[in-house]
């Protein structure tokens, strides 16, 4: 049972984590309300070239278009040369939420990868404070984008914490399980509890939404990211000061979590 003291991540204000799309990449973070990450530079870049004049406006809108050009063709080459991609949709969990970039258990992933010698990419779409619905409003676009062998749901926390009701939850996460595998992804449900606070029938049934998903719809499950962490015996160490988000010592274990249900998707 997870710790009563340990609450779930609060829906902070929106913030992307890092995309990687090797071992070899530099992470890069960014703060943003509703524009994928790789776009947030151009962005920056457009509202420097916007005080100039309209020629510099107009090739900063081709080059853009022709970088999103070149970005869909690489990922299509990437899918089609056999590589598995991994896309993250997640929280603060996923998000590297007050922690130094590339120490999360997403960027860790990549590494565990190249130690077991499996040439895949990692590109990591999660924003804290997201909640199921801002997932699945956003997740076609990144279907798209990075065409996806292997997608990972990591979302539902802020679900519980805005008390947003339970069928919506589950309605969203069926939805964009859906949406993955027609997309030729397979799918891997990270679940989430709740402390007993919330209520015994509640506590249960959250819980449960997760497994009833992945059972429906024959997908990879995590039963509990925090497993080992929430539910330990010093559960408080190994959280922020907020006591909310795992410290950075935390993620190997989180990574631990996912793995061996991940893995079994990869063969």
């Amino acid at each position: 049972m997870i710790d009563s003291s340990v609450l779930l991540p609060e829906p902070e204000a929106p913030t992307m984590a890092a995309v990687s799309l090797a071992a070899s990449e530099k992470s890069i973070s960014r703060r943003m309300s509703s524009v994928p990450v790789e776009s947030v530079t151009d962005l920056k870049t457009c509202s420097t070239e916007m005080m100039g004049s309209g020629m510099q406006l107009l090739t900063w809108r081709r080059r853009d278009f022709i970088a999103a050009l070149l970005a869909g063709g690489a990922a299509a080459a990437v899918k089609a040369a056999g590589t598995p991609v991994i896309l993250v949709v997640g929280d603060s969990l996923s998000a590297e939420y007050g922690l130094k970039r590339g120490t999360g258990w997403v960027a860790l992933l990549e590494h565990r990868l190249a130690k077991e010698r499996i040439a895949a990419k990692v590109v990591n779409a999660s924003i804290s404070g997201d909640t199921t619905s801002g997932g699945r409003s956003r997740l076609a676009p990144l279907l798209a984008q990075h065409k996806p062998t292997h997608v990972i749901i990591e979302l539902g926390g802020n679900d519980a914490l805005r008390g947003l009701p339970l069928s919506g939850t589950e309605d969203n996460l069926a939805w964009m399980t859906q949406a993955a595998q027609k997309a030729g992804a397979r799918v891997l449900l990270v679940g989430m509890q709740v402390p007993p606070n919330y209520g015994s029938d509640y506590t249960k049934r959250f819980s449960a939404l997760f497994a009833k998903v992945a059972k429906q719809y024959k997908t990879g499950l995590v039963p509990f990211l925090l497993e080992g962490l929430a539910d330990g015996g010093d559960a408080r160490a190994m959280f922020q000061a907020d006591g909310i988000h795992p410290r950075q010592e935390a993620h190997p274990r989180m990574l631990d979590n996912v793995w061996p249900e991940l893995k079994k998707l990869l063969k």
